[in-house]
């Protein structure tokens, strides 16, 4: 590991005191930004000044730097509590890029590397200290926070704390003694995904319970959500593919997840017979091959990530264009996060969920098979249910998603935000209440003992030797569905267990049963609003200057992929950041070099003004990528006569 570079600016007296470099001072000498986005300002104000609080911010807002800031503006050293090896190494390689003296403890280190960074936290020599909760509460580890003055405690992924949460650790539970071992250091716990029952399990188990909350909500307005029926999962993945290419010669990066290591490997493979860069990454890959592949993830572009859920929590990279899932996350919290991974830079990102019948059985099969207890199977159900209202919806996407947790402060509110399937692609409903009592009187008069494939020929009057043994092809229902074909009644029955008016016997063979709301439509006591599925995936669309024409193609212009300028400021940037052996973000981001390519500064004092130029990149990277803008912008040379 590096010896940390001197810190860029730093306050020199106590908690609290702007006597030093203000909080914006410092935003402007370190990170390179003239502006704060939304609260960052006033949590870093209230956390330097000695508060505590908890952060609930969307991914890419910013929640590092609330706890980054106020740690360079007071004494001591900052400890940040991180889940992830990756996120650990990839965020301390950040900050030192900035200047900033950080380091991290984890099992990655030689105990000479090790006992380096003890050393220099206990003399002060640090900025930001990252740590496991694994090894944090070890004797060793508590003995060197002791010694250590501590500036603040941050606990990042906070959702980790609650058994509520979609990512429950219990190494996190034992967090909250932090706060009775350190009572006069400020803490800050932040995460991007909770639900009211798990933001006040956070509180407590932290004992954060007095402390200051900051909600900025969970709008992620530049992400498009699209959910399509599954017919044939990797041919509608290649089509959503093919619709990200923004230019010619670019491939953008992504993740798709898949429910199985099995599925992962398969679909890696399929992609890879298509020409893509794809990797798989799943739990059952050996560790050396799953470090390799992320470290693709993270440096190269154009690379698809097939992966389960193992992959991705922490990962930084801000230029993850796509996110696919080809089967059904577990919960509403579960597919924000992993959505979340796609466009931290802001610039527009497209979401795709595919799922089916066989998706909601599997499901309900998984949920009946849990070891958890009866409280927890029912809260698992409930949330299992809204993340299948959120699919069936025929309303704005973000306005159901934003819903389920409670943000009052969506721009989709209004009831259409414009940018969702939905919205664009208004799904055609119809009354289905006649439908919805074939479909019912037809598991009801089969004894309730049969799955989907079973029920779909008696209704649409298919005989064969099974149905013809049982006499259903006797029944009233026999062939009482025959103006629907097989697909549309996949789409019913998935609708009506979706709804609630039918349940699947999980414990048994995957039988299809009345659910408790099913009589009321029998005997034709409430009616039923069915969607009409369109098979075709509608992938996302980048926002266009054109609003009317969202689905043309992007023209090329100044900072836009494709322009020569930006495209040889990012041939730098690869070529800084292989000789480092960091990733690409890590010299600068994307809109940093858009910003380049279009003000084409030529002097080092114009390129400081640069937003996410800050001092110590300016002196290590303004020379190298000057002489690019420079050699861009001379005159060609004017051909000679004869």
């Amino acid at each position: 590991m590096a010896e940390p570079r001197p810190t860029a600016c730093r306050a020199a007296e106590g908690p609290g005191d702007f006597g030093g470099p203000s909080a914006r001072e410092l935003l402007r000498a370190v990170y390179g930004y003239s502006s704060f986005r939304g609260e960052q300002e006033v949590i870093i104000e209230h956390i330097a000044s000695g508060g505590s609080a908890f952060v609930l911010m969307p991914t890419g807002s910013g929640k590092s730097l609330c706890y980054q800031l106020p740690a360079l503006l007071r004494p001591g050293v900052g400890l940040v509590v991180s889940p992830l090896i990756a996120l650990m190494q990839d965020q301390v390689a950040a900050l030192r890029e900035l200047g900033v003296r950080a380091a991290y403890l984890n099992s990655t280190l030689s105990p000479a590397e090790a006992a380096r960074v003890e050393s220099d936290a206990r003399r002060g020599a640090l900025d930001l200290l990252y740590i496991a909760p694994e090894r944090l509460l070890t004797p060793r580890c508590l003995e060197l926070l002791g010694a250590m003055q501590l500036s603040l405690i941050a606990i990042d992924e906070a959702h980790c704390v609650s058994q509520w949460g979609h990512d429950f650790r219990p190494e996190y539970l034992d967090l909250g003694v932090l706060g009775d071992r350190f009572p006069e250091v400020p803490r800050i716990a932040l995460t991007a995904t909770a639900d009211e029952v798990t933001r006040r399990d956070i509180l407590e188990r932290l004992r954060l319970t007095t402390a200051r909350v900051f909600t900025a909500g969970f709008d992620r307005p530049n992400l498009y959500y699209a959910v399509t029926v599954k017919h044939n999962p990797r041919i509608q993945l290649v089509d959503f593919l093919r619709a990200q290419r923004s230019g010619k010669n670019h491939e953008p990066s992504g993740i798709v997840y898949c429910l199985s290591r099995r599925r992962v490997e398969e679909t890696a493979s399929f992609l890879q017979d298509k020409g893509y860069l794809a990797l798989p990454y799943h739990a059952g890959l050996d560790a050396e091959v799953r470090k390799r592949h992320q470290e693709r993830f993270l440096r190269e572009d154009g690379l698809v990530m097939v992966a389960t859920i193992a992959f991705g929590m922490g990962i930084d990279k801000p230029d993850v264009r796509f996110v696919a899932h080809l089967d059904l996350p577990s919960s509403i919290e579960a597919y924000y996060q992993e959505t979340g991974r796609a466009g931290r830079d802001g610039q527009p990102a497209n979401l795709l969920l595919t799922y089916g019948l066989a998706d909601v059985v599997l499901r309900r099969q998984l949920l009946q098979s849990s070891q958890a207890d009866e409280l927890h199977r029912r809260v698992e159900q409930r949330k299992l249910d809204a993340l299948l209202g959120y699919c069936e919806t025929t309303r704005c996407r973000r306005e159901v998603l934003l819903g389920y947790f409670g943000d009052q402060h969506s721009s989709a509110r209004a009831g259409a935000c414009g940018f969702c399937d939905n919205c664009l692609h208004p799904p055609e409903r119809f009354d289905g209440t006649l439908v919805a009592q074939k479909a019912l009187s037809a598991v009801y008069r089969t004894g309730q003992q049969f799955g989907a494939a079973y029920l779909i020929d008696v209704l649409t009057g298919h005989p064969n030797e099974r149905i013809e043994r049982n006499g259903h092809h006797l029944l009233k229902t026999f062939g009482v569905g025959r103006d629907l074909d097989k697909t549309s009644w996949h789409s019913v029955l998935r609708q009506l267990i979706a709804a609630g008016l039918l349940s699947v016997d999980v414990a048994g063979h995957g039988s299809i049963l009345l659910g408790e709301r099913s009589w009321p439509v029998l005997r034709g006591q409430t009616t039923v609003e069915l969607r009409r599925d369109t098979l075709e995936a509608r992938p996302g669309r980048s926002r266009r200057a054109d609003k009317g024409a969202r689905a043309g193609e992007r023209a090329v212009h100044k900072g836009a992929d494709g322009d020569p300028l930006f495209e040889a400021l990012r041939g730098k940037r690869r070529e800084l950041a292989a000789a480092q052996g960091v990733p690409p973000y890590i010299i600068f981001h994307d809109s940093t070099l858009r910003e380049m390519a279009l003000a084409r500064p030529r002097e080092l004092a114009a390129l400081a003004r640069v937003s996410g130029v800050g001092k110590a990149k300016l002196e290590r990277y303004g020379a190298a990528f000057l002489s690019v803008l420079r050699a861009e912008a001379a005159p060609e040379p004017i051909p000679s006569e004869g």
